[in-house]
Formats: C-alpha cells, sequence, structure tokens
C-alpha cells in the first residue's frame, strides 16, 4: 500500500478542529468504521495497530485506514 491509498476510502472523519485527545480520535475513527460496516475483526486490528506506538503513530496509522480532514 502506497503512502496515498487508504484502506477504507469512503470513510471520512473530521478531526481538524476537534479535540486532539488519543482516546478522542480513536473513538471517533472507531465509530466511523463501524458506521460503515466494517467487520468487528477489522476493527480490532484498526485499534492494535493504532495503539502500537506514540501519538504519532496514531495519527499516521489513522490516516492510513480513513479520510481524514
Amino acid at each position: 500500500m502506497n503512502k496515498q491509498e487508504v484502506k477504507y476510502p469512503k470513510v471520512t472523519v473530521v478531526l481538524v478542529g476537534q479535540d486532539g485527545n488519543a482516546f478522542m480520535i480513536l473513538g471517533t475513527v472507531k465509530n466511523a468504521l463501524k458506521k460503515a460496516g466494517v467487520e468487528k475483526s477489522e476493527i480490532d486490528l484498526f485499534f492494535a495497530e493504532a495503539t502500537a506506538g506514540d501519538y504519532d503513530n496514531l495519527l499516521q496509522v489513522c490516516m492510513k485506514w480513513v479520510n481524514v480532514r
């Protein structure tokens, strides 16, 4: 997957202007994936990958999985 490809391109989350708290970001993306009908096992993979590092990793993983605005 190159830098431009998003795993779920039809899922968009708005994070600009929102609370930058890591838990809020995780919840926002997780809820968007749920709403889009993504399977729980995939959401669990997102969560594991997003929480496997620091705050920068969290943001990078979110941008890899969904469109972030």
